[in-house]
């Protein structure tokens, strides 16, 4: 279950943290949050499975033990009540969470199959200027042997790998 994020309907209280979610409770924790109108951003990706000769996609999260939650300090007990969280981290740069995560997002909406890798510290900054993926930014890397663009979600160290053909690419 997923909730887009509105930045124009939350209060100036509201802030968003990173929750780290008890193994295997991120989609009930978003569904809660949902029933519960707390803001949540839980990015999914597609798998396809086959099982006995029938094949089965499932969503799964990207980024495994961690949900987006934009909460107020009213509603923090709400959080905690729901008994699926581990703890929860506070988020310094707002601007910068809500960016990586629409560009998670974006890419996502592209290539659902797409999966999280560790983050990146090295590499180029670009901006992929033409194909599916045009507009986002990130730094390029090659795995093996092939050219990605890794989106970075640097509050938990993961990231996204897209793979763009060089032509694309313009330096930030």
């Amino acid at each position: 279950m997923q909730h887009k994020m509105d930045h124009n309907t939350l209060g100036e209280l509201s802030k968003w943290y990173v929750v780290h979610a008890k193994p295997r409770c991120e989609k009930k924790f978003s569904e809660y949050c949902v029933a519960h109108s707390i803001a949540v951003d839980l990015p999914l990706r597609e798998e396809t499975k086959i099982y006995q000769r029938r094949k089965v996609t499932v969503q799964k999260p990207v980024f495994p033990g961690y949900v987006f939650v934009n909460y107020s300090p009213v509603e923090k007990g709400a959080v905690l009540k729901s008994n699926m969280v581990v703890r929860i981290l506070p988020v310094e740069n707002q601007d910068q969470l809500i960016r990586e995560l629409a560009q998670v997002q974006q890419a996502l909406s592209i290539d659902p199959t797409l999966d999280a890798c560790a983050a990146f510290q090295a590499g180029r900054r670009v901006l992929i200027r033409k194909g599916p993926f045009q507009g986002l930014e990130g730094q390029v890397q090659t795995i093996k042997g092939r050219t990605k663009v890794v989106l970075n979600v640097e509050m938990i160290g993961r990231a996204l790998a897209v793979e763009v053909g060089i032509e694309f690419l313009e330096p930030v």
